[in-house]
C-alpha cells in the first residue's frame, strides 16, 4: 500500500464517518465482518489479483509472538513489508504486535525505529490503526512509543467514527485511557476534536460518549477531572439518545454509598473511619461537602505518630481493609462527580432541555435504588420530587415495586408534602398501596434467608405504605377490579405455601433435636453420676461440681421441654398471611433460643458428670473434654445462629424503614 500523506489520512478518517443511531455495541455489526473479506476478495478477482496474503503468515506468527529476529530476517529481505499489509483484513505486522502485549513490546520498540511516521497510520479494512488495537487491549507501553512515534493517531477515527480513546474507555483499560487522556490534553488538534466539536451536530463520537464510558467504566476520579478541565462536558449530550454524564453515573449502583456490599460489621467500622484523598479542584463545588469522617489524619500529627504508622502497616499487610479504602475512595469521587454534573446541568439555559434530563436520571435512580442521585437532583430542583416515568409512576412509587428502602425512606425527610407524593396513580390504576401488594423482584427477596422472613418482609412493607395512604386508598379498585389486599394474597399465594413449608421443615428438625435432648438429660438426673448411698442421696450430693451438674441438668431440661412445645406449636399452625409477620416468627426465635440454651447447658452437665467420675484421678482428661463439649455449641452457632439473629432483628429490631437523614427533602 503506498504511503498517504498525513492530511490524506485525516481526511480518509473522517469520510468514513456514518451516521451513529443507536449505542456502541450496536454499530459494531458491520465491522471486521465475512461480508467486508468477501467484498474485498471479489475486487481482486475482478482485477484479476490472487489473494497471496497466505506468504506472510511466517511473518504473522513471528509478530503474534513478538519475535523480532525472525521478523527482522523478513524486512531485510524485502522491506516493503514494514508498511505492507500481511492479511486479507489489510493488518500490518505492526498492527498485529501492538495487540499481543507485554511481549511484543520489543518487537514494537524495534518496528517504529525503522517505519515512517506517517505509515503508523495505516488502517485496516475496519479504519482501526495500530493505537486502536492497542488502546483496546490496554497495551499502555506500545500506546505511548506510538504516540511518541506519530501523535496524529490521537485524531484518526475508524469507520464507525471511534476514535483510540474510546476503545480504551469502553474496554475499562484505565492506564491506556490515563495516558491517552494526558496526550489529548497536551494536543491541540485532538482536544479539539474531542471536547470542543459538537457531537449532536456531526455523526462523529465525541466527549459526550467518552465521558459516559469513563462513567461506565468507574473511572470516576478521571470523568471528574474531565469535567473540571472541560464543564461543557457536563451538559453534553450523544447524538443517538441524548444521554448524557448525569444519566450515565445514574445508572451506578456500586458508584455510591448507598451501594456497597460489606458482609460484616468490622467492615462497616473501618469504612467508617478510614481516610481518602481529597483532591482540590480549581473551581469549588459551591455545596454543601460531603461529610468527611473521623480518621487519624485530623488528629495531631505528633500525638498520633503512632496510629499513622500502624494504619500504614494495616494497608499493605491487610489486602480487605486496603480494598475497603479503595471502595470508600471510589465513593468520595463518585459523589463529587455527580454533585458537579447536577451544578452545571443547572446552569442549562435550555430549562426544558435540563428538566428532561435531570427526570430521567431521577427516575433511573429510583428505579435502582441509589438514594444520593434523588437527593442531589431534587436539592436543586424540588419540583423533581414529583418525577413521573413513562407509565406515571412517581418515585417513592418505583422505589415501593422495586423494593428500596433507602428511596422510600426519604419520604420521612420530607416536610407536608409527604401527604401528596403517596396519592399518585398510575396508568393501571393502581395506587401506592397496589404497588406494595406486588411480589418483590427476586433479587430482593434473595436478601432474606428463608421463606418465611421474605413473607415477614413482604408483609412489614405492606403495613409500612398503608401508613401513608388515604383511608380510601386500601379499599380502592384499580382497573383490574383488585383491592390493595387482593393484589397483595394473589401474588404471595406460592410464598405462603413455601413460606408454611420451610417453617414446617424447621420445626420438625427442630422437634427432633429438642426430644433428643429431654430424654437424655431426664435420664442423666435419675442415674446421677457415682450413684447413691443407702439412704438414697448422691455420693456427690456435697461437691459443688455435683451442685452444677443438677442445675445445668435441669435448666436443658426445662429448655428444651419449651422448645419442643413451641416447635409443636408452629407445626399445628394454621399458616395464615397475617401469621407470617409475628405470630410464628416470634415462636421460630423463641424455640431456637431455648434449644440452643438447653444445648449448652446439657454440654455443662456432661462435663461436669465427667468431672465428677474421673476428675480426681485422671484430671488431664478434663482439658480434651472441655474442648469436645464446646464442638456442639459452636456447630449450632456457626449454623443456626445466623438464622436466629436475622429472625430476632426482623421481627423485634428497628426494622428497615424510618429517618435515616436530617437533610432535608422536598
Amino acid at each position: 500500500m503506498a504511503d498517504k500523506d498525513p492530511s490524506e489520512v485525516m481526511a480518509d478518517a473522517n469520510s468514513c464517518v456514518v451516521k451513529a443511531s443507536s449505542s456502541f455495541f450496536d454499530r459494531q455489526i458491520m465491522t471486521n465482518t465475512a461480508e467486508h473479506r468477501r467484498r474485498k476478495e471479489r475486487e481482486n478477482r475482478k482485477q484479476g489479483k490472487k489473494d497471496e496474503f497466505w506468504r506472510y503468515t511466517p511473518l504473522l506468527k513471528a509478530a503474534l509472538k513478538g519475535d523480532w529476529e525472525t521478523a527482522n530476517k523478513f524486512f531485510e529481505q524485502d522491506p516493503n513489508l514494514i508498511t505492507a499489509p500481511i492479511t486479507r483484513e489489510l493488518e500490518t505486522a505492526l498492527y498485529m504486535a501492538t495487540g499481543t502485549g507485554k511481549k511484543a513490546i520489543k518487537f514494537v520498540t524495534e518496528l517504529l525505529k525503522v517505519m515512517p511516521a506517517k505509515a503508523i497510520a495505516q488502517r485496516d479494512i475496519a479504519g482501526h490503526t495500530p493505537l486502536h488495537l492497542g488502546s483496546w487491549v490496554g497495551n499502555t507501553k506500545a500506546a505511548i512509543l506510538l504516540v511518541e512515534k506519530n501523535p496524529s493517531l490521537l485524531c484518526i477515527r475508524e469507520n464507525r467514527g471511534w476514535l483510540p480513546i474510546h476503545y480504551a474507555a469502553i474496554n475499562a483499560k484505565k492506564k491506556t485511557l490515563s495516558f491517552l487522556l494526558t496526550a489529548t490534553y497536551e494536543n491541540d488538534a485532538a482536544t479539539s476534536m474531542m471536547f470542543f466539536s459538537d457531537s449532536r451536530s456531526e455523526s462523529e463520537p465525541g466527549g459526550a460518549e467518552l465521558l459516559i464510558h469513563v462513567i461506565t467504566s468507574g473511572f470516576y476520579d478521571l470523568a471528574l477531572d474531565m469535567v473540571h478541565r472541560y464543564p461543557q462536558l457536563a451538559i453534553s449530550q450523544t447524538s443517538y439518545n441524548d444521554d448524557c454524564g448525569l444519566g450515565a453515573i445514574a445508572r451506578k449502583v456500586h458508584a455510591f454509598p448507598s451501594g456497597k456490599r460489606l458482609k460484616f460489621f468490622w467492615e462497616h467500622i473501618i469504612y467508617a473511619y478510614v481516610s481518602v484523598k481529597s483532591k482540590n479542584y480549581a473551581e469549588d463545588l459551591n455545596r454543601v461537602e460531603i461529610e468527611k469522617p473521623v480518621n487519624n489524619s485530623q488528629l495531631p500529627e505528633q500525638k498520633y505518630h503512632w496510629a499513622h504508622c500502624l494504619g500504614k502497616i494495616f494497608f499493605i499487610y491487610v489486602p480487605r481493609i486496603k480494598h475497603i479504602q479503595e471502595k470508600k475512595q471510589m465513593h468520595h469521587h463518585a459523589l463529587h462527580l455527580l454533585r458537579y454534573l447536577v451544578r452545571e446541568m443547572m446552569n442549562l439555559n435550555d430549562l426544558d432541555a435540563y428538566d428532561s434530563l435531570a427526570t430521567d436520571a431521577i427516575v433511573n435512580a429510583a428505579r435502582l435504588g441509589i438514594h444520593e442521585v434523588v437527593e442531589e437532583i431534587v436539592e436543586s430542583v424540588p419540583k423533581l420530587s414529583c418525577a413521573r416515568d413513562s407509565e406515571n409512576r412517581s418515585i417513592f412509587q418505583l422505589a415501593v415495586i422495586e423494593r428500596h428502602e433507602d428511596i422510600f425512606n426519604l419520604i420521612y425527610q420530607m416536610t407536608d408534602h409527604s401527604n401528596s407524593v403517596t396519592m399518585d396513580i398510575d396508568e393501571f390504576g393502581n395506587n401506592i398501596l397496589h404497588l406494595a401488594g406486588r411480589l418483590a423482584p427476586p433479587n430482593k427477596l434473595n436478601l432474606v434467608s428463608g421463606a418465611a422472613l421474605q413473607m415477614q418482609r413482604e408483609l412489614q412493607w405492606f403495613k409500612e405504605v398503608k401508613k401513608f395512604v388515604r383511608p380510601s386508598y386500601k379499599t380502592m379498585m384499580n382497573n383490574a377490579n383488585e383491592t390493595p389486599a387482593m393484589v397483595f394474597t394473589r401474588e404471595h399465594k406460592d410464598l405462603v405455601v413455601k413460606g408454611g413449608e420451610w417453617m414446617k421443615d424447621t420445626a420438625n428438625s427442630c422437634t427432633i433435636s429438642a426430644a433428643l435432648i429431654v430424654t437424655v438429660v431426664f435420664a442423666a438426673i435419675i442415674t446421677v453420676p457415682g450413684g447413691s448411698e443407702s439412704n438414697g442421696l448422691p455420693i456427690f450430693s456435697k461437691e459443688m461440681a455435683f451442685i452444677v451438674f443438677i442445675i445445668s441438668d435441669a435448666l436443658s431440661l426445662f429448655t428444651s421441654t419449651t422448645s419442643l412445645l413451641l416447635f409443636l406449636s408452629i407445626l399445628t399452625s394454621r399458616y395464615a398471611e397475617s401469621d407470617f409477620l409475628y405470630v410464628l416468627p416470634k415462636r421460630l426465635v423463641v424455640g431456637l433460643f431455648t434449644l440452643f440454651l438447653s444445648i449448652t447447658t446439657m454440654m455443662v452437665a456432661f462435663s461436669f458428670a465427667l468431672y465428677l467420675v474421673l476428675g480426681h484421678k485422671t484430671a488431664w482428661i478434663l482439658v480434651p473434654v472441655a474442648a469436645l463439649a464446646c464442638l456442639p455449641v459452636t456447630s449450632f452457632v456457626s449454623l443456626q445462629f445466623p438464622l436466629l439473629m436475622d429472625l430476632i432483628f426482623s421481627t423485634y429490631g428497628h426494622g428497615i424503614f424510618g429517618k435515616k437523614s436530617n437533610r432535608q427533602f422536598y
